[in-house]
């Protein structure tokens, strides 16, 4: 019940904000000089305002109300004023509620001054600004504030608010216009007709920013993963709101081409046309009320990017990754979308040269569907129900690491013992496991693929089903453990020298204790410093690791860490020898899953380690930047000398203090 009430109180104060600023932007270009004495829709219209102006703080205190008990959890204080005012004094949200109720009562003494006062344009600007000020407030609300940078996430929120409010805060002043019985001669005709052109006019870049910053919110709500759309209630609002939205354009692309300039026609056509366009225009704002309350609705809801579908309730998805590396794929796609354009190109061409109804209809009919299933069919491929569950397993070196013991413990018979699809029983069975090393499986398909896979076995057996042997989260770390290796394989491209403003591989996680007591996570050096990794072996490292020990402050001063990490177990002693007087950590603890999973990044072009179980060099460092990103690599056995000579890596890192953020940090799971 109270989320009905807040729902309720949001969408009036939204609805009643919106039709204040486009009914004052109408009046503002009405042009009030050239307006007959007797045009009384304006009166109408201006009646209103203190109204609408009413209404606005009647909203924001229910919905400080409702906020209030959905925020304590008590539903009594909906109507505790006490409660209330902790609310406001303690809470962001509160503090932004005062500054929108400050802004609510300057709007409200706004219109009682317009309607107690001439006509003038510049009181109408003053009005329609100050009520897009409570919009501009209520967008720091809103679930584009919450993202990271959110000023950048809100600015287009604010700006869809604002610009929706002209198109529908201004359709009633157009049904006032086509009502008004004072539009019976030929002048009143024209300068109704003139009117309604300048607000057509208007309407039009308005309706392109309405859409242009409506995709931007949307996208960032929805994120890459499109499924959302047909999946969660967050999806079906956005779909039901652009099926609203395309309805409302046709609507006012008939009227700004036919109905409104037949207004300056003879008497006879006026009449029709002011009718037409009185009834559709009313429809229209029907339909916008509608989309309005959808669009309360869509802002309570939960992001489909946050949203978890734990059943994805199709036998198909749609995957440009999975099937666009066929070239007969490729061509069928292209096809269609040649077909689709010759759809469109039909459409207009039959409107220029009158063809029949039947033909205006039947040809780009035909052409459209064989177009969208030459689009979408080839990209179609079979989807699970978990095919968009989300891992909850962080992709991390402790999953890696199990993820990798479980690999070798029961696929290698099969798979091979690096995934490639060489197992000794590979050539004995009925079908030939993939590589899952060298061929990008992983990146086509979900994690929640490989977890029904996983789960109840492929192909009618021949892989077999491991749900009742590993556990849920056995399962996603083995499948973090197939990610991170085919990561590795991709990895063979990197050499001690950084591709300048290319980050493209994402590290895996982990955490450390260190010999001088101090701990944390790869993820605390984000945005602080880039960190060397250090991969040794003891004595085998012993001359690095004294090199590096000579030129830490140097490095240290140029903001990055370094993390030595041990790849073999380290006796009390050795571990006493190594850590004298060294200035950079030790990790003492955690050092067998960072070591494990980062192994997994051991390829070089010249020592691809595709065969057998594959040899771990001695020593390997690793340059990830402070961002997240793996950016560099060295590991002299397939590298050379690489940074033996500091002064390289010491230019790579300055390199990389250049750099702005050109990416996001890369997530915690995989998908």
């Amino acid at each position: 019940m109270i989320e009905f009430a807040g729902a309720l109180f949001r969408c009036l104060q939204l609805a009643s904000t919106m039709l204040l600023i486009g009914g004052c932007a109408f009046l503002a270009i009405a042009d009030q000089r050239n307006s007959a004495p007797n045009d009384s829709w304006q009166a109408r219209l201006k009646a209103c305002f203190p109204w609408l102006a009413l209404l606005l703080p009647m909203g924001l205190f229910g919905l400080l109300a409702t906020t209030t008990a959905q925020a304590t959890g008590i539903p009594e204080n909906a109507f505790n004023p006490q409660a209330w005012l902790d609310f406001l004094q303690k809470t962001r949200v509160g503090s932004i509620w005062t500054m929108r109720a400050a802004s609510a009562l300057l709007v409200l003494a706004i219109t009682v001054y317009i309607r107690m006062s001439s006509a003038a344009q510049w009181r109408y600007i003053l009005c329609a600004s100050a009520a897009s000020l409570t919009l501009i407030l209520g967008s720091l609300t809103s679930h584009s504030a919450a993202e990271e940078q959110a000023f950048l996430a809100t600015l287009p929120y604010a700006v869809h608010l604002i610009v929706a409010s002209v198109w529908f805060g201004g359709l009633p002043g157009v049904v006032l216009v086509a009502s008004s019985p004072s539009i019976g001669s030929p002048e009143e005709r024209s300068r109704a007709g003139e009117l309604l052109s300048r607000f057509s006019a208007l309407a039009f870049p308005t309706m392109i920013a309405i859409i242009v910053s409506g995709l931007v919110v949307a996208n960032r709500m929805i994120d890459t993963n499109y499924a959302g759309l047909v999946a969660t209630t967050y999806g079906w609002l956005l779909l039901t709101k652009l099926t609203l939205l395309v309805i409302i354009l046709l609507i006012a692309s008939r009227a700004k081409s036919v109905w409104v300039p037949s207004l300056t026609q003879n008497s006879g056509a006026a009449a029709a046309s002011g009718h037409k366009l009185r009834t559709w225009v009313t429809v229209e704002f029907v339909l916008a009320i509608l989309l309005v309350i959808v669009a309360t609705l869509l802002a309570n809801a939960v992001p489909a990017k946050h949203d978890v579908i734990d059943h994805w309730p199709y036998p198909f998805r749609f995957s440009i990754d999975a099937n666009w590396v066929d070239w007969l794929v490729r061509v069928i796609v292209l096809t269609g979308l040649i077909l689709l354009v010759l759809a469109g190109t039909t459409i207009v061409l039959g409107r220029k040269k009158q063809w029949g109804t039947a033909w205006r209809v039947t040809v780009p009919t035909i052409l459209g569907i064989l177009g969208l299933g030459a689009t979408l069919y080839p990209l179609s491929v079979q989807s699970y129900p978990e095919t968009y569950r989300k891992t909850p397993v962080p992709f991390d070196a402790i999953s890696i690491a199990n993820g990798a013991e479980l690999f070798s413990a029961n696929c290698i018979p099969c798979h091979g013992p690096q995934a490639k699809g060489n197992g000794v029983l590979a050539k004995t069975l009925p079908k030939q496991p993939v590589d899952l090393l060298t061929e990008p499986h992983t990146a086509m398909h979900t994690a929640g693929d490989f977890f029904h896979w996983l789960t109840y076995g492929r192909f009618n057996g021949i892989m077999p089903p491991f749900g009742d042997k590993f556990s849920e989260e056995e399962r996603w770390d083995l499948l973090n453990f197939l990610h991170a290796n085919s990561r590795g394989y991709q990895s063979r491209i990197m050499t001690p020298r950084i591709l300048p403003e290319q980050p493209f591989m994402a590290t895996p996680n982990f955490s450390y204790t260190a010999h001088d007591g101090s701990s944390g996570t790869l993820k605390d050096f984000r945005g602080k410093h880039s960190l060397l990794l250090v991969l040794f072996s003891w004595p085998d490292s012993r001359a690095r690791l004294d090199q590096l020990r000579t030129v830490f402050a140097e490095i240290k001063g140029k903001s990055t860490s370094i993390l030595a990490v041990p790849m073999t177990d380290l006796s009390p002693d050795e571990l006493a020898a190594l850590t004298k007087d060294m200035p950079f950590p030790v990790v003492i603890q955690g050092a067998h899953e960072i070591s494990s999973s980062y192994a997994l990044f051991r390829r070089t072009l010249s020592i691809p380690d595709l065969f057998g179980e594959g040899t771990r060099p001695k020593h390997m460092e690793f340059l990830v930047d402070r961002f997240g990103y793996l950016r560099a690599r060295w590991i002299p056995s397939g590298d050379g000398q690489g940074w033996t000579d500091t002064g390289l890596l010491i230019q790579q890192i300055a390199l990389l203090n250049q750099e702005p953020e050109i990416l996001p940090p890369p997530g915690d799971h995989v998908h």
